[in-house]
């Protein structure tokens, strides 16, 4: 039997397989609303396959989205968009969705990728990102203002808010977005973060604003609902946020509630070494794995179901995200499935798809013909 296609349980949440779909930003909302891009998105990844979808990262108060086209989850309007889509897509499909919650932190107020990613200023319509110190990104871009405690404290507040939204949307699991060089990052990493109050300094005051955030989800949504969260094991920077400080701050978090770690790395310095390659982040994710004890995402240049299949079978991580490779192929769960001999959920309306060779990928379909 497949290991990328055996069953695993996250608490309560129940998932068919390993396969899980990363968040990834669409950029596509007016007010950071959703809309009928996030239908025809969501609707065809919820067709896949695979066994968790989580939603972009959503932006818990209106300056922490990335660009001005970034989801939102700061209002009963946002929460009553999203509904709308998630109705819809959850006619057709089973699978459980999950959501990532986020704030940008100092790489907020940022054009779209197409347009090149830069910073807005306000005079264009952007508006002034906020983060731990008043350091900016990138060279040659304004700096951020830093956060006082009033600020911390609306953040955090946002954060609980939305995770509530997101129970009450019947969403089934929340990933906090502590990766990638938005806020919670930019908390952890000394390149980032060079306060000298209670959340500077140290380890421990470092990581004391994204531990605080946690507990406030955590405190916001019923005991047994997963909570988890994304981070970036290592900075890829000599003398940041690395992995033996990303083992400490998962054992916080295993003793805090948390549910999952889903094991990303880099976006907090344009000065990043990353080692390309296929899986380069695994060894991370498997580290974590082994040394934090919680369920385990792996993700990160992971495109071919062998490999999917290893990274399980080896124990290295418990489950397998895909981001990019989702992107190109809605359907690539259907194809692992068919390599390694599995059986993967499908709409009826597909099922005369399966290929001549790959009898029994959608169960016991029968096709009749008119």
């Amino acid at each position: 039997m497949s290991h990328l296609f055996s069953p695993y349980s996250i608490g309560p949440l129940t998932l068919a397989n390993r396969i899980v779909i990363a968040p990834m930003c669409q950029y596509s909302c007016d007010d950071g609303l959703a809309g009928d891009w996030h239908l025809i998105h969501l609707g065809q990844l919820a067709l896949s396959g695979a066994a968790l979808l989580i939603v972009e990262a959503t932006a818990v108060t209106e300056e922490g989205r990335i660009t001005p086209g970034c989801l939102g989850l700061w209002s009963d309007a946002h929460e009553a968009a999203l509904a709308r889509v998630l109705a819809s897509v959850r006619r057709y499909s089973a699978m459980p969705l999950a959501i990532q919650l986020a704030h940008a932190g100092r790489k907020a107020s940022s054009e779209v990728p197409w347009r090149g990613g830069g910073l807005i200023a306000p005079a264009q319509g952007g508006w002034v990102p906020l983060g731990p110190s008043a350091l900016p990104h990138a060279e040659g871009e304004a700096a951020p203002a830093a956060l006082d405690e009033a600020g911390l404290a609306r953040i955090r507040n946002g954060f609980a808010d939305a995770a509530r939204r997101a129970h009450r949307l019947g969403l089934a699991a929340v990933e906090l977005h502590g990766a990638h060089g938005y806020l919670l990052h930019e908390f952890l990493s000394p390149i980032s973060n060079q306060r000298s109050d209670r959340y500077g300094g140290s380890l421990a005051n470092r990581m004391r604003y994204p531990l605080e955030v946690f507990e406030a989800v955590r405190a916001a949504v019923p005991a047994a609902y997963p909570v988890g969260m994304r981070l970036s094991a290592t900075d890829w920077v000599e003398g940041g946020w690395d992995l033996e400080q990303s083992i400490a701050f998962g054992r916080a978090l295993r003793e805090r509630g948390a549910a999952f770690l889903h094991v990303s790395s880099g976006g907090i310095s344009a000065r990043q070494k990353i080692p390309l390659g296929p899986g380069y982040q695994v060894p991370l994710a498997e580290r974590l794995r082994a040394e934090v004890g919680l369920p385990t995402v792996a993700v990160g240049l992971v495109t071919e179901a062998a490999q999917a299949e290893a990274i399980v079978a080896e124990g290295k991580a418990d489950l397998v995200a895909l981001a990019r490779a989702m992107l190109f192929n809605p359907h690539w769960p259907w194809a692992a499935a068919a390599q390694l001999g599995a059986q993967v959920q499908a709409p009826p309306q597909y099922w005369r798809s399966q290929p001549r060779g790959a009898k029994g990928l959608f169960g016991e379909a029968r096709m009749g013909q008119r």
